[in-house]
Formats: C-alpha cells, structure tokens, sequence
C-alpha cells in the first residue's frame, strides 16, 4: 500500500517597484506530483525581472530562479514566461515535504 504525502505551498503577495504581484493564497499537492504556482504582474515594464524566492520558517528568503521571457529551468524548479509577461508560472517538478514553504513572486530591474 502506498502511502500518500500532501504538501502545502503558502503564498504571498510580492510587491517592489510600481509593478503588482497577486497569487493564490495556498496550494496543496501530494507528495511526488508536480506542483504550478502561477502568479500575475499585468503592470510589468519592459526593464524588469520575475523573481522568485522560498522562505521556509525561521529562515530568511532563499532566492529559486529568475527570468525575462520564455522558460528558465534550473536543478530546483522551472519558471515559464509567456511573451506577453503579464504572468508566470513557477513549477516544481516532484513536490516533497522539503517544498512546504511560503514562495514569492517579485518583479524588478
């Protein structure tokens, strides 16, 4: 019998800069599937970045990927971008207890 594991991703609102960031409150996923945490900037400038960072209790931000448009993927997580920029998604490809944390989603030059 396989035992099935969930894992809650809390979120939070990012702000910086005159660009606007709003994403769900909270996802839930089990343990092994892949988690898509999208996040909305519809008031991004052409000079700025997406940027997003974990924070896990007790512990300061901890930065995961940064892009500008189309899809970055690194040994943690992925981020797509479409060419419009007016949202992204952050994707963590095996959810595990490890990614319970509260994630950030900031624009910025």
């Amino acid at each position: 019998m396989r035992q099935m594991t969930r894992v809650t991703v809390l979120l939070t609102l990012g702000t910086l800069s005159l660009a606007k960031t709003s994403q769900p409150i909270i996802i839930d996923s089990y343990e092994g599937q892949e988690v898509n945490i999208p996040c909305n900037h519809t008031t991004i400038a052409i000079s700025e970045y997406i940027f997003w960072y974990r924070q896990f209790p007790n512990q300061g931000p901890q930065f995961i990927i940064q892009g500008y448009t189309t899809t970055v993927e690194n040994e943690v997580a992925s981020l797509l971008i479409p060419p419009d920029r007016k949202f992204s998604t952050l994707s963590l490809p095996r959810a595990s207890l490890g990614d319970a944390a509260v994630y950030y989603c900031i624009v910025r030059d």
